[in-house]
């Protein structure tokens, strides 16, 4: 059983080795994938013996995940994990995202701040929470958290799944289409800790726009 582990990063130069440190030993294989950062993302990376792959231009985090997604599955991937670059999760948690897949009860798993992380700051709360409440009556989706980047799924449901969102979208849509597609999923607690505050309400609106403008929920 070969797991995956998937990170998207953007000049993550300041915390790219601390993730890696921490997530390189709970998985098979570790991808990186640099997305035409601006500082030395992708030579801190490489330093450490993971496989970073590069855009020589800037795509989005939905079109890094993707070739990340891609490289796993054509590497003989069996289950793929999705982590994100910034420390703000806890990799001992991989443990607990990976649990429902290899005991067969799960072909998604998705982690939810809302059932673990106690305390969020405002904008997160009053972005997040009501984008959620969204999604959960407009779509049929009963998850709690739909913009997560934290998740795993095992290799036929990442075979079944294209990311075509390259913007703040891509969360709302991996999550939609794998439900779409019938497979079993799951959704655990994870904790998050933020280190910066700087997400706007603003956000939630361009979630709205990409998901009308790309048109794939149909």
């Amino acid at each position: 059983m070969k797991i995956s582990c998937v990170i998207p990063a953007y000049n993550e130069a300041n915390n790219i080795q601390l993730v890696i440190t921490k997530v390189k030993s709970l998985v098979d294989e570790l991808i990186v994938i640099d997305d035409c950062s601006n500082d030395n993302t992708f030579e801190l990376a490489k330093s450490l013996g993971v496989i970073v792959l590069h855009h020589i231009i800037n795509r989005g985090q939905g079109a890094a995940l993707q070739t990340g997604d891609d490289y796993a599955l054509a590497h003989g991937a069996d289950i793929i994990v999705h982590f994100d670059a910034d420390n703000q999760f806890e990799a001992a948690e991989i443990k607990d995202i990976l649990r429902p897949i290899l005991e067969n009860k799960a072909d998604a798993v998705f982690g939810s701040r809302f059932l673990g992380s106690a305390n969020f700051p405002v904008t997160k709360k009053y972005l997040i929470m009501p984008l959620a409440r969204l999604i959960n009556r407009g779509f049929g989706i009963k998850l709690s958290d739909p913009q997560s980047g934290f998740r795993a799924f095992n290799r036929q449901t990442a075979l079944g799944l294209t990311i075509d969102n390259r913007g703040m979208a891509h969360c709302s849509e991996i999550l939609y289409k794998i439900n779409k597609s019938g497979a079993r999923i799951i959704e655990v607690p994870i904790h998050v800790t933020y280190h910066e505050f700087g997400q706007k309400l603003s956000g939630g609106f361009r979630i709205i726009k990409d998901l009308i403008i790309n048109n794939f929920l149909k």
